[in-house]
This record gives structure tokens, sequence and C-alpha cells, in this order.
């Protein structure tokens, strides 16, 4: 494949005017200068439709569009729950854990932990959720993403690693959030749009003069076991979605750490308004992820007719793509781009959040909020200093260690739901404790997280044929039960836990629970189909 001379003029003038963008969003006021809030909270003034809008660009980057469309390859439409069930976890989110973060202006996941629980525990994590956004997450966003600027322009790999990864840094590097955050709306957008328009022309490329409705009848008719919700036992890829598991068992464990207790993306809805606009936000999210599924599951099932014998199934929807005419495919290819660049600067952003708030400002001592006026000014701007100088180390290390730790993976957004089930249970366990249950002490949220590893790697090792979603949830009742367990046999100090839920109501809006009842309408409608 290659890009014509029209679809390199596409694809410029998008970098060019996303970059613009975000550095005109992040423009300040005369006389004012950034400050920690506005950097890494966009100074808590995001409207509804760009914490939704950024929600979804954080989440499908490149591991969504190519490991998934890979995944719907190799395994079928069943690779959509992680989509489907991410709607329903957003609400439960919204409801439930919002109004306690943001009732506590709660900044990061670990100040949250340091709060409820004591400073170990938010020391650790920190430390925890960097290695696991710079080694697995970053690195998995543009690794996948070089391989798309690979197949479909023939640019060198390597070349095109370095240059998302540069291009994403220097987007948001002066804006921070903001910068993100903003821009996300133009993101989406061009994502959903390029996105429809892949999965459109490839099923009429399937369905001849049918057109749409054709080439889906036929995939539906000639691929059925692409079309299973619910695997089977004897399916070769059940142990990468067993079965009933997925609606009731470990993938809730990964949804819930996922969406409610990972940095990068409830950033966004800490930068809210209010409380109602954080929860708007997230009904909106929530409706677009129904509608992923046809951006990036349905191409990969297509490419099982169209391109039968792929040498990796993470190849699916660059080569696709070639059935894009000249100036369309520079449109698609940049909404591809837009994923990775979105997705890539909020991670980037989030690491940046973390290290400097989390880490460098607690060892250092450093705390604006209660600073004198004369001090606090100073303090900010080192803080944001501090925060863009992480963020390009961390990029860069991104960058170095991709080729090495993804190059020899098949499915890479299967390795990384894997390599993340370690984890996600102890962390699901520490956080739903914290929130809902006084007695939890930091003796139990520590054994927790050490729990959760080595159950999960014991189990990994002494019963390998146990799926790790099966896994997860096994991991999470053992977790679960230590942390309460340490808790009673280890109480928390009286003054431990500082998080308040005076005030806080779980009451939400009528356009809130009309908005609720109707994605779990569809979802039952969806299932219920392909069931």
């Amino acid at each position: 494949m290659g890009l014509a001379t029209i679809d390199i003029i596409v694809i410029a003038a998008y970098a060019i005017f996303i970059f613009g963008l975000a550095q005109f969003v992040s423009r300040e006021k005369a006389g004012h200068q950034k400050d920690s809030s506005d950097y890494f909270l966009a100074s808590k003034s995001l409207p509804w439709w760009a914490i939704g809008a950024s929600l979804i660009a954080a989440n499908i980057s490149a591991e969504q569009i190519i490991g998934m469309s890979g995944s719907g390859y190799a395994i079928g439409l069943a690779i959509a729950s992680y989509e489907w069930m991410a709607a329903i976890t957003l609400l439960i989110v919204g409801k439930f854990f919002l109004p306690i973060f943001l009732r506590n202006d709660i900044v990061t996941m670990p100040q949250f932990l340091e709060q409820r629980y004591g400073t170990r525990i938010r020391t650790l994590m920190a430390v925890f959720w960097l290695a696991l956004y710079v080694f697995v997450n970053l690195t998995s966003i543009v690794w996948l993403g070089s391989i798309a600027v690979n197949k479909v322009a023939g640019v060198d790999q390597d070349v095109a690693l370095f240059a998302l990864g540069g291009f994403a840094l220097l987007y948001q590097l002066y804006g921070g959030l903001k910068a993100v955050a903003m821009t996300d709306i133009v993101q989406v957008t061009l994502l959903i749009c390029g996105g429809l328009l892949i999965s459109g022309i490839t099923l009429s490329e399937i369905g001849g003069d049918a057109g749409i409705i054709g080439g889906f009848t036929r995939m539906t008719t000639e691929l059925p076991g692409k079309f299973d919700m619910i695997l089977a036992p004897d399916n070769p890829f059940y142990k990468d979605l067993p079965g009933l598991s997925v609606l009731l068992g470990g993938m809730w464990i990964a949804n819930l750490s996922y969406w409610g207790f990972n940095q990068y993306i409830i950033q966004r809805a800490l930068a809210a308004k209010s409380l109602p606009e954080a929860q708007k936000g997230i009904v909106f999210a929530a409706f677009l992820k129904l509608l992923m599924p046809v951006i990036v599951v349905l191409p990969g099932i297509a490419a099982v007719i169209l391109a039968p014998d792929l040498a990796k199934p993470d190849e699916a929807y660059p080569t696709m793509m070639q059935y894009l005419p000249a100036g369309i495919l520079g449109l698609v290819f940049a909404a591809l781009m837009a994923a990775v660049v979105a997705s890539t600067a909020s991670k980037i952003n989030s690491i940046a959040t973390i290290f400097t708030l989390d880490l460098y400002a607690k060892f250092r001592g450093i705390d604006p909020a209660s600073a004198e006026a004369s001090v606090k000014a100073g303090q900010e701007n080192h803080l944001v200093l501090v925060g863009r100088v992480s963020a390009a180390i961390a990029t860069l290390l991104a960058l170095v260690t991709a080729r090495p730790l993804l190059g020899g993976s098949d499915q890479a957004f299967q390795f990384i739901q894997e390599f993340s089930g370690f984890f996600t249970p102890g962390i699901t366990v520490i956080f739903l404790l914290g929130l809902f249950w006084k007695k939890a002490s930091e003796a139990g949220a520590i054994g927790a997280a050490a729990a959760s590893v080595l159950l999960s790697y014991a189990l990994k090792v002494m019963a390998p044929d146990i799926p790790f979603m099966d896994r997860m949830g096994i991991v999470f009742l053992a977790s679960l039960v230590l942390a309460v367990a340490l808790s009673f046999a280890m109480p928390a100090a009286a003054n431990a836990d500082r998080i308040t839920t005076e005030g806080v109501s779980y009451k939400t809006t009528g356009g809130f629970n009309i908005a609720s009842v109707a994605v779990v309408a569809i979802l039952v409608a969806l299932y219920a189909t392909w069931w």
C-alpha cells in the first residue's frame, strides 16, 4: 500500500490543525500563568461534551482499533463485550464513584488512597501505575499505531514509532489536560466518521451489488462462529473469553478497575465543572461505547473474507484500509492517527500527573494549597515544569522499549488484558472497600495488592488452563477475603480515613436515569440477538 498525494495533504492538514487547536485552547488570559490545576485538571472547567469525547478518545486508541480488529479477525464479535459491558460500567462509575471522588476534591487515584488508607499505599500504587502506564499501555499505543503507519504508508516502523510519540508529546506539552480534552471532540468525530467509512466500504466490498446490508448478511451466513457473543468451552478462544464469565465474572473486575480507578480515564471526570456535568459526560461516553464495535470489530471480521491469509491478526485493520479510494484513505488514516495521538497524549499527561503530584511533590514536601501567596506561584510553576520534563522522559522510555516488549505479540490487545489482569483484582478490591466499607485498613489494602500479583502468577503457572478472566475472578475473591481479614486483624488508626461521605448523594437526574435504562435495553437486545 501507499498514500496518494491527496492523502498526504489530508494527513498533513489534520496534523497542523489539531496541533494549532491544542495550543489555541490552552492559551491563558493575560497576566495568568499556568498552574498545576490548569495543567493537570484543566482548571476543573470541562463541560460534559468534552468529558465524554475525551473518555472515548483516551480509550479508543491504536490498541483498541488495531488490537480489537485483530481479535475480531481471530475471535469474532465476542470481543465486543469489552466495549458493550463498558457502557454499563460507565453508568456505575457515574452514579456511585464520582460523587465520592468529587466531594473530596480528588485529583489523582493515589491521592484518594492516601486520604482513605495512608501514605504507604499511595506511594506503592503510584509507582505501580507509572510502570504499567509507561511499559504496558503507552508502549502498546505507539507500537500498534506504528504498525498501521508502516502497513498503510510504507514508512519504516521505527521512524513511525518515534514520530507518533514525539507528536503526541509536543501536542500536549504546553496545555496539559486542557489541550487534550478540549480537542478530543474533534478527534472523536474524525474517529467515528473514519471508522464508519471503513466498515461501510468493506461491507460493501463483501456484499457487491447487495451493498452494506448484503455484506453483513453474507458475513453472518458464511462466518456464523464469528458472531457468537458467548463462546462455548470447545471454542479455541474460550480461554480469552470464557463463556458466561464475560457477563457475570472477571470482566466486571477489569472494567471497574479500568473505568473507575484508572487515572488517565477518570481524570477527565475529576476535571468537570460539577458532578451533574461529569455524569452527563459519562452518559455520552456510554452511548459512544455501544457504537464502537461497528468501528473496531466489524472490519476485523470482514478481513476474514477479504484477506483470509494474514500473517498476524493485528494486520486486519490496516489491510482493510487498502479498499479505500485516494483522499478517503487519507481521511481514515488521519482518524486512526487521531486515535493514536489522542490516547497517547492522554496517557502522557496522566503519567506526568501521578509522578509530579503523587511522588515528586510529596517527596519534596511541596503543597501549593497551603503555601503563602509569595511562595505559591513559584511552586506552581515548578510543578508544571516537572510535569513537562517527566512527560518527555516517560515518552522516550516507552518508545525505546516498545519493540522489545511487544514485537513478538500476535494479539497485543489480549496481551494487555492478561498482563493487566495480574493487578486489577487487587486494585478493584482496594477501591471498592475504600469507597464503601469504613473498616477497611491500609494493611488490608496492601495485602490485597500483594495477593493479587502473587496469586495471579501462581495460578498462571500452576493452573495455566484457567482462562485469565476466570483467574481474575478467583483472585478478586481471595484478595477480598484477605483484605477483610487483615482489616479486622490490623485495624486502621482512628484518624487514618480522611475521605468524607457527608453530603454525598447517589441520586441522579431524570435524564441520567432514562439514558441508563436505554443503554441497558440496547445491550439486552444485542446479546439476545447474538447469543
